[in-house]
């Protein structure tokens, strides 16, 4: 049977009305939208469910881990709990692995036949989800380890401190063929990455610090990923004009990945009406700051020239091994300052010096 592929490029606006119409289920009408960023507060399997069959390009999920133990981490040198919330408490083994099952089978459902799906976590939950997602019939296509040089210490001292996550990439239909931006990945600048040797294959272990003070200026969510992780997630699997959708919004940096890389629709959803809020704080700072703009990485030169001064970056924030920037990095630098005018400022004057 031929399978029912929607290809009409006016997605995000079909989409919502199918969401928002009215019938036998009650309707759901986006909180916030805009032509390629919409946010919904509600349950993501009751939205999904009004999705019609393979529309999505690519879904990040970040789903809770099951780890709200009542233990406890460190936090900035403090001990503190490990408890996130009772959407992060397990109901027991079993019926964590009917609520994953359930939710990644619905996104296989929605996800075109050459759409992705990326699903983060650490051991609490992601195998549970890698076996679902073969028992479910995707192709998975790489396990990438997101190594985090600066995880916080182990209190207990009795086993290694857990310092990396797991995040699986994998396609819905084995024989699709799905989107890989090769070149990006590989030809790309990535100085937060220690690992990544420019001009070489981008391997599957990446080295990520966990968000920058920067990245939480609006508030923080207590699982939220880094922005560089999900900018780098967002550029290798889609092209311009796809659908992304999140299916656990929390923050909102899959969304505002998706606003700064542009030219995607971003769908996002999340029970907490406050994370929901303070995604609409992130991603209204990304449209009404221009300061990132004020080098266009498109019209720079391929060949990278290298500062003759070096640079002072505040504490946490990442600096070459040599002290000084090539000029792709200092892009970098400035449009992850988007909500900190005064740092792109500083680095504007060392530069017309």
């Amino acid at each position: 049977m031929k399978e029912n592929i929607i290809v009409n490029p006016t997605v995000m606006e079909d989409l919502v009305e199918e969401i928002s119409t009215n019938g036998v289920r009650r309707s759901i009408r986006p909180v916030y939208k805009t032509n390629d960023f919409a946010l919904y507060n509600d349950d993501s399997l009751e939205l999904m469910s009004r999705f019609p069959d393979n529309y999505l390009d690519m879904v990040f999920a970040d789903p809770p881990y099951m780890l709200s133990n009542d233990g406890f981490s460190c936090q900035n040198g403090r001990m503190v709990s490990v408890n996130k919330g009772k959407w992060d408490k397990s109901k027991g083994f079993n019926e964590d692995l009917e609520f994953h099952e359930t939710w990644i089978k619905e996104c296989k459902r929605v996800l075109k036949p050459e759409g992705t799906i990326w699903i983060s976590g650490t051991y609490h939950s992601i195998y549970q989800c890698g076996f679902l997602v073969q028992k479910l019939g995707y192709h998975i296509l790489n396990d990438i380890a997101w190594f985090k040089p600066n995880a916080s210490p182990n209190l207990s001292c009795r086993f290694f401190t857990a310092s990396h996550e797991t995040v699986i990439w994998a396609r819905k239909d084995k024989k699709a063929k799905h989107y890989f931006d090769y070149e990006a990945m590989k030809n790309g600048s990535f100085p937060e990455d220690s690992i990544k040797k420019p001009g070489l294959q981008m391997r599957s272990v990446w080295s990520i610090a966990t968000p920058s003070p920067s990245e939480k200026v609006f508030g923080k969510h207590p699982t939220q990923k880094s922005l560089s992780l999900l900018k780098r997630i967002v550029k290798a699997s889609t092209k311009p004009g796809d659908i992304i959708f999140d299916p656990f919004n929390g923050g909102g940096t899959t969304g505002i990945a998706a606003a700064m890389i542009g030219d995607r629709k971003y769908i996002g959803c999340d029970l907490n009406s406050d994370y929901i809020a303070l995604t609409i704080k992130r991603y209204e700072a990304i449209k009404n700051d221009h300061e990132h703009q004020l080098f266009d990485s498109n019209k720079l030169n391929k060949e990278e020239t290298t500062m003759e001064k070096s640079i002072f970056i505040p504490e946490n924030d990442v600096i070459s091994e040599n002290g000084y920037f090539s000029m792709n990095e200092v892009v970098a630098l400035l449009r992850s300052y988007k909500s900190e005018p005064s740092k792109v400022q500083f680095l504007a004057d060392m530069l017309e010096e």
